[in-house]
């Protein structure tokens, strides 16, 4: 690429993080139900700690924002037409958007709806192998944070064989490990017995 293309690159991958930090669990909890997720429950502000602290409406508006801004942002990067390298950053930034987000302090979500709408975005069957095992796991064990955890944790292996580039796997890799920090309190929940089950406070 030449250097300015590279430079409207690295813009691009800017605004792919700003876009991902859009707080969509704060804006439509607040709209609708005049309450912050950060006050209560996990104080995540994600589809279920809104669903838990809000109510179902917001929940659902807060998930189809979530996904849709890293479907919406990948597919802006394909549309100019972006090296493949560049588009997988581009995605990574979205989600460290909604995880680390510049308009709460860097204090944000976990990063599973975003990181599914970059998935879409990408290759729709990463994003539905990816729920797919996410639902299996749930319906299983009926631990919505296992359910990422684990179809997260599987994604390098999908990726390997759907699209084995070496940008591909590196974001693969760098999405898992993101994720699972983020879910780490959900970890030491599991291993000692304490995560509530779905339908259980």
């Amino acid at each position: 690429m030449n250097p300015t293309s590279s430079f409207s690159s690295i813009v691009i991958v800017f605004m792919g993080y700003l876009i991902g930090s859009v707080p969509f669990g704060v804006i439509f909890s607040r709209w609708m139900a005049g309450t912050d997720p950060r006050d209560d429950g996990s104080r995540n502000i994600g589809f279920t700690n809104v669903l838990r602290t809000a109510g179902r409406a917001p929940a659902v508006l807060t998930l189809l924002g979530d996904l849709g801004k890293g479907y919406l942002v990948v597919r802006f990067a394909r549309h100019l037409s972006m090296e493949e390298s560049w588009i997988w950053l581009t995605a990574l930034s979205a989600v460290l958007g909604h995880t680390y987000p510049v308009f709460l302090g860097f204090k944000g979500g976990k990063g599973v709806a975003t990181g599914l709408g970059v998935l879409y975005g990408i290759q729709p069957l990463l994003g539905w192998i990816t729920i797919a095992v996410w639902g299996t796991t749930v319906w299983l064990w009926r631990y919505s944070s296992l359910g990422a955890i684990v179809a997260f944790g599987l994604l390098p292996v999908w990726v390997l064989f759907l699209r084995p580039a070496p940008s591909a796997i590196l974001f693969s890799m760098t999405l898992t490990a993101l994720i699972l920090i983020k879910h780490r309190s959900n970890i030491q929940r599991l291993q000692s017995g304490t995560e509530p089950k779905i339908g259980r406070s």
